[in-house]
């Protein structure tokens, strides 16, 4: 690594430490944001040892205190879900970016690093496909059990679906290969 770009991880680390949601980690509570920060970048480096710069700093802020924008200060439903996720990006591309201002990225580096979060271009630019590759592949790996628990199957067929038309072909053959989905599941799968 470098030093700018340790000064970044040290800065969204220390952030998202600052989350009042704990969650379990071997034998400590972690504070859930940085945990998520934590296994974003790992989960990236598995599946991308050649990933650039801007893309390790946007995997590591992707949820930069999430805490801070609840879902319940959004209504309910889809339309309500959606806009939140938008502010949701916008926030943690501006929180990111100024945290790389102040570890001397250029304002240029720091636009880039905020398209990836925002997720711009999607299906047109090969780091904001990965960025959700990841996301998505941390999501499988590490909440969807739990999440799948709390909801009837037609609604987790749907996130299935829709979650596989955000990924690339790549991640989704790695979704067959890597995790037991249900079989039922598996047809959410064909883009």
């Amino acid at each position: 690594m470098n030093g700018r770009l340790d000064t970044v991880y040290a800065a969204i680390d220390a952030a998202n430490s600052e989350d009042p949601t704990l969650e379990r980690e071997g034998e400590s509570e972690v504070p859930a944001a940085l945990i998520y920060g934590h296994r974003m970048s790992a989960e990236l480096e598995r599946i991308s040892e050649a990933a650039g710069e801007f893309l390790k700093i946007a995997a590591r802020g992707q949820h930069i205190e999430r805490w801070k924008l609840p879902r319940g200060s959004y209504p309910d439903g889809r339309t309500g879900y959606l806009n939140w996720r938008k502010a949701q990006a916008a926030y943690h591309a501006e929180r990111v970016s100024e945290i790389m201002a102040a570890a001397g990225y250029s304002t240029p580096e720091c636009e880039r690093v905020g398209q990836l979060l925002r997720k711009e271009g999607i299906k047109r630019d090969v780091e904001v496909l990965m960025l959700e590759d990841v996301a998505c592949l941390v999501f499988l790996k590490w909440y969807f059990k739990g999440f799948a628990e709390g909801h009837d199957f037609e609604k987790v067929f749907r996130i299935v679906s829709r979650t596989a038309r955000k990924m690339s072909a790549q991640g989704r053959a790695r979704v067959l290969v890597e995790f037991e989905l249900p079989p039922e599941l598996i047809p959410a799968l064909d883009v």
